[in-house]
């Protein structure tokens, strides 16, 4: 007799990675709302798997530790979603560099980086204050720094693939002019302490880049 597999363990093993997913995503959601109300030495896993509905050992199993899951956090709230793919990569980020107009490319990067700034500039106020006492988070602050000065030389290539720049406007200083303006510290200064809109800081920052950079 030809014996039949069993569909069911496909479907069961498909369905328990889903669930996974969604509870590590519930952790994370969990965890980002007590590290901006509470900062991240005030929050500990206990609170966590309380506030996401889970069991602490849940959370040991799927993060391992405290520091791990802010990185996530901040993980997600760069690229906006869990998938596997990083920024760079992305569609909207890509379609900078098809781009040949260098006025519509600083349009379209800054309103990229109004929708990145808008998931990570609490984060990265949690990481700016737990890094002055924290060392392994001091790390994790460094990395991020350092990911975005990669990600500005990376624009600052796809500017002048279409022409050059300012006189005097060589990599290093485009690059960490772009890095400057587009912190979370200035982001914050414009949208939290002075109340701008969305569109008032992406139509500032456009215009200010544009000013700079562009010839």
């Amino acid at each position: 007799m030809t014996m039949k597999s069993n569909p069911k363990r496909s479907y069961n093993s498909n369905r328990r990675k889903a669930q996974s997913l969604e509870t590590q995503m519930q952790i994370l959601k969990a965890a980002e709302q007590l590290f901006v109300e509470r900062g991240y030495r005030g929050t500990s896993i206990d609170a966590i798997a309380q506030k996401a509905d889970v069991a602490a050992e849940t959370i040991y199993s799927n993060f391992g530790n405290k520091r791990a899951i802010l990185s996530r956090v901040v993980d997600v709230a760069v690229v906006g979603d869990r998938e596997p793919i990083p920024l760079l990569a992305r569609s909207y980020i890509t379609e900078i560099e098809s781009e040949t107009d260098q006025h519509h490319q600083i349009e379209l990067f800054a309103k990229r980086v109004q929708l990145i700034m808008s998931r990570v500039a609490p984060m990265f106020e949690v990481m700016r204050s737990a890094a002055k006492t924290e060392p392994e988070i001091d790390i994790l602050l460094k990395d991020y720094l350092n990911g975005r000065i990669q990600g500005m030389n990376y624009f600052y290539d796809c500017l002048t693939a279409n022409g050059n720049l300012r006189k005097n406007m060589d990599r290093q200083t485009a690059a960490e002019t772009l890095w400057t303006l587009t912190s979370a510290e200035v982001y914050n200064l414009l949208i939290v302490d002075r109340q701008w809109s969305a569109e008032e800081y992406e139509h500032w920052l456009a215009e200010t880049l544009s000013r700079l950079l562009l010839p």
